[in-house]
């Protein structure tokens, strides 16, 4: 199986651990895993802002660049479900415009072989128990786009419990949105700060020290607005607790994350 690493714009240009996380994770598992170089934005910026068109030429790059692949695995729900929600319907749409079904055939090659990591690990390789070992108490965070378009369910959640030393604990209001949506939080700043603090309160109750979801920019997002009110659980993402053993010893994977600003975009 020919498996390719998308490692999507915000891990690349703020949480390069977490891509290094996720190959290390995979090849323990016995995956070799390819890094296409030529791999760029997936375009869910600019569809989600309402420039679909401009999208386009995004698409078909991704379809060109991860071509020849049996799986793409991508630690993000929120670009694993633009290719594979959003990449079909910008096809038909093209296509139904008159523009010719080549949008429609690219989006079809590629977007059943993309996954969420949760995914390939639990779906495709058959697994739970990967070998981790992080002994902490974790909360886990379904960000929107695993839990209402990827429909990721409980995969996270059994992989954690099956991280030796791992405590993991109920995060209250869990489904709530954190506030981040990436635009969102541009155009609703005020909207998105409240709901980023409601959700840094969950945390906080939850009593974790570590708060893990599978999309870095709710992350940063939420652990921004915890450094802003004082301070809260350390965030990671699910790939680095994952890719950790025993050798690792009992120390968090990484840093503190740095403050940012309480918005963004993905």
């Amino acid at each position: 199986m020919r498996v390719a690493l998308f490692i999507t714009c915000v891990n690349d240009a703020l949480h390069p651990d977490t891509g290094r996380a996720v190959v290390r994770l995979l090849e323990r598992l016995g995956v070799r895993v390819e890094f296409p170089a030529a791999q760029t934005c997936c375009g869910q910026m600019q569809y989600n802002t309402g420039y679909r068109h401009e999208s386009e030429p995004l698409l078909r790059r991704f379809a060109e660049v991860f071509a020849g692949y049996d799986a793409v695995v991508a630690p993000s729900g929120s670009c694993a479900a633009m290719v594979r929600d959003a990449y079909p319907r910008i096809g038909a749409r093209a296509a139904a415009e008159g523009r010719g079904g080549r949008l429609a055939e690219l989006a079809a090659s590629v977007a059943p072989k993309v996954f969420e990591l949760s995914e390939f690990l639990v779906d495709v390789l058959g697994v739970v128990d990967v070998g981790a070992y992080f002994p902490h108490t974790v909360a886990y965070h379904p960000t929107c786009h695993g839990l209402r378009l990827l429909g990721l369910g409980d995969r996270p959640l059994r992989l954690l419990r099956a991280v030796r030393g791992l405590t993991l604990v109920e995060l209250p209001g869990a489904e709530e949105c954190c506030g981040f949506g990436g635009t969102f939080s541009v155009k609703n700043p005020a909207v998105s700060v409240a709901m980023g603090r409601d959700k840094v309160a969950g945390a906080r109750a939850s009593g974790a020290e570590v708060l893990c979801a599978a999309d870095n920019s709710c992350l940063t997002h939420i652990g921004a607005t915890a450094s802003r009110l004082g301070g809260g659980p350390r965030m990671l993402h699910l790939a680095e607790i994952l890719a950790r053993t025993e050798a690792d010893g009992p120390a968090l994977a990484a840093p503190a994350r740095p403050s940012r600003t309480e918005g963004g975009v993905q």
